[in-house]
C-alpha cells in the first residue's frame, strides 16, 4: 500500500522503487477571472509588461519541472513534455491548461496543477497594477493517463 505515513505514523515519500515504468500523463486547468478591459488588454498586446501569455507559459513550464521543490513529498521527475496553453474567453476569463507527460514510476498530477496555478499567478502579477480584483478560480484536475489507479477525467464544470 502506498503511504506517505511511515510505520511511525511520520509523514515520508512515498517509495516507488517496486511500482512499474508507464507512460503517464495529466492534464489540469486553472481560470483567471479579471475585468474586461484587462482582458481587452491583454488580447491587444498593449500590456505594458510584455506579452502576458507567453511569460505565464513559460512560468507554468518552469513551476512544472520545480514542482518537487515545492510540494513536499512529491518526487523530482525528468518530464518529457510540458505544454501550458492560454486561451482567452471573452468577456472576462482566460482558461489555462497545462499537460505533462513521462515514462515513470509516479504521476504527473501536481505538476500538470502546479503549473496552471503558477500561470494563472504570473496572469495575476503581471496585471495586477490595473485589476487588482483578478480571481484565480477552477484549478483542477481535468484528466490523467497511466499508473496502477488507471485513468481519470473529471466531469464537466
Amino acid at each position: 500500500m502506498l503511504t506517505h505515513l511511515d510505520a511511525q505514523g511520520r509523514a515520508n515519500m512515498v517509495d516507488v522503487t517496486e511500482k512499474a515504468v508507464t507512460a503517464r500523463e495529466a492534464v489540469a486547468e486553472s481560470r483567471v477571472r479579471m475585468r474586461p478591459e484587462t482582458l481587452d488588454m491583454i488580447q491587444s498586446g498593449g500590456h505594458p509588461k510584455g506579452d502576458v501569455f507567453a511569460v505565464a507559459r513559460i512560468a507554468g513550464i518552469q513551476a512544472a519541472k520545480r514542482t518537487h521543490e515545492l510540494i513536499p513529498l512529491c518526487h523530482p521527475l525528468l518530464l518529457t513534455s510540458v505544454k501550458v496553453e492560454l486561451q482567452a474567453l471573452p468577456p472576462d476569463q482566460v482558461c489555462i491548461t497545462a499537460r505533462c507527460r513521462l515514462a515513470g514510476q509516479t504521476g504527473v498530477e501536481m505538476e500538470a496543477l502546479t503549473a496552471a496555478s503558477v500561470a494563472a499567478l504570473t496572469i495575476y502579477d503581471m496585471c495586477k497594477a490595473v485589476d487588482k480584483g483578478m480571481q484565480i478560480e477552477a484549478t483542477r484536475l481535468l484528466e490523467k493517463s497511466g499508473g496502477k489507479s488507471g485513468d481519470y477525467r473529471a466531469e464537466e464544470a
